[in-house]
């Protein structure tokens, strides 16, 4: 049998750091006796003094209990749990600065993955920094030795649900009923077995996935129905994976929520366990900023790679002569259908494919295209880039939520001879280091 290994404690106390810089998660770093150590609720320039909450062979951690000396760019908090609750991570940076950093890691990642410098940088688009966040799922546990149900994010470099009354990131209707949805779980037979409820907004109705881990008595059922329909919310249960997700009320209708992305005059219709963007705000002004880039005429073919449910597709189609999209889910292909006849749109084709692979043999793929727009997990979509001079598009919008894997396509996409010629970031994740960004490139 291996010897368990023994964790060396903690430094009691605390202790003085100046720190250096950022790290790309949003600790300040500092050098204590030569050693690494990442701290959170610290930023560069600032002077604090921290306790150790974890030591490593190469590194330490702490967090910042004071602030001796402050940073310019240093804010108060909007929630009162930020120090504790890892669903934030710069409540405590102004909201300036915190776009300003995102910038900085942005154009950072271009230089380093191949020199690239955009012709022009894009003002950075951004909205409400409270309230925005419509999609989530929240952790849900009840704790014996408290006599309480928690509900909502993890604490900070923990696996634990952190105990919090509110959040003020989500959506108001949701980060506002936290206490109300803990005494829910905790008043329930099935509190222990009752793991997560995931949130999904519409802009006029929102709904509540919960999941349960064993089936749920009459009265627990009734309870969580009760307590939906008094706030006019949508009920789902989740007894297994996500395909036994059904709605339990409203009774009759449709299972849809609605969005409306009125530039175009679209609306779009999507279940809540769909992928959607978490921030309407920003969703609203990022699909027409992506259409104004690529510069569309109506006599224009445009592809949209990784499509969902139809966020690009549809507001292209309102300008171009025809759309196709491809996205891997055939669900979402039918989504993406069957948005497009709520909408009165023919002039659109949706196919269901996994891009990461060969695209050889498909109808879509030996076509020529006008435009192109991409929008990639994080992963990126370097197998489609380097397929990008057989499309024969004039100009490419490349829209990423990971600035690492741009940077990288953007390299091959020079290469193929394309040239960047704006880029910017979004503010979608409002206090994280979450980096949207946006890129136009130009074939020469």
């Amino acid at each position: 049998m291996g010897r368990r290994r023994r964790h060396k404690p903690l430094p009691k106390g605390e202790f003085a750091a100046d720190i250096a810089r950022l790290s790309h998660d949003g600790r300040g770093i500092a050098r204590i006796e030569g050693k690494t150590t990442f701290i959170d609720n610290a930023l560069p320039g600032e002077r604090v003094q921290f306790r150790y909450t974890g030591l490593h062979g190469k590194f330490d951690e702490g967090l910042a209990v004071s602030i001796q000396q402050a940073a310019p760019e240093r804010a108060e908090p909007p929630c009162q749990h930020a120090m504790l609750c890892g669903g934030c991570s710069l409540q405590h940076m102004s909201s300036e600065a915190q776009i300003q950093m995102k910038q900085a890691v942005l154009a950072e990642q271009l230089d380093h993955f191949g020199g690239l410098v955009p012709d022009q940088w894009l003002p950075p688009l951004t909205g409400p920094v409270t309230g925005y966040r419509g999609k989530a799922r929240l952790g849900a546990r009840y704790v014996d030795p408290r006599n309480t149900a928690l509900v909502g994010f993890r604490e900070k470099r923990n696996k634990f649900l952190a105990d919090i009354e509110r959040c003020e990131v989500l959506v108001p209707e949701i980060g506002h009923s936290l206490m109300a949805l803990r005494e829910l779980v905790g008043g329930l037979d099935g509190r222990y077995r009752l793991p997560q409820i995931e949130v999904a907004a519409g802009d006029d109705v929102i709904a509540l996935v919960f999941r349960h881990m064993d089936p749920l008595t009459p009265a627990d059922q009734a309870a969580i129905v009760t307590f939906c329909q008094q706030r006019g919310w949508h009920c789902y249960l989740q007894p297994g994976n996500e395909s036994t997700v059904h709605r339990v009320w409203p009774t009759d209708g449709e299972e849809r929520l609605y969005y409306q992305l009125p530039v175009d005059n679209v609306s779009l219709a999507f279940h809540p366990t769909d992928f959607t963007q978490v921030n309407a705000v920003i969703n609203r002004k990022m699909v027409p900023l992506a259409l104004d880039l690529l510069d569309i005429s109506p006599d224009h073919r445009v592809l949209d790679l990784f499509c969902g449910l139809g966020n690009f597709t549809l507001p292209l189609a309102r300008r171009a002569r025809q759309v196709v999209g491809v996205e891997l889910s055939e669900a979402m292909v039918q989504r993406g259908y069957e948005n497009a006849r709520r909408n009165g749109m023919e002039n659109l084709a949706f196919y269901a494919w996994d891009l990461s692979q060969d695209v050889a043999g498909q109808a879509w793929a030996a076509e020529r295209f006008d435009r192109i727009l991409i929008d990639p997990p994080r992963a990126g979509a370097l197998e489609m880039v380097r397929l990008m001079p057989q499309f024969g598009a004039g100009k490419l919008v490349y829209v990423s939520c990971n600035p690492a894997t741009l940077a990288r396509d953007a390299g091959e996409l020079r290469r193929l001879g394309y040239r960047l010629r704006a880029a910017g970031v979004m503010d979608m994740f409002p206090h994280t280091t979450h980096v949207e960004s946006i890129a136009l490139f130009e074939r020469t």
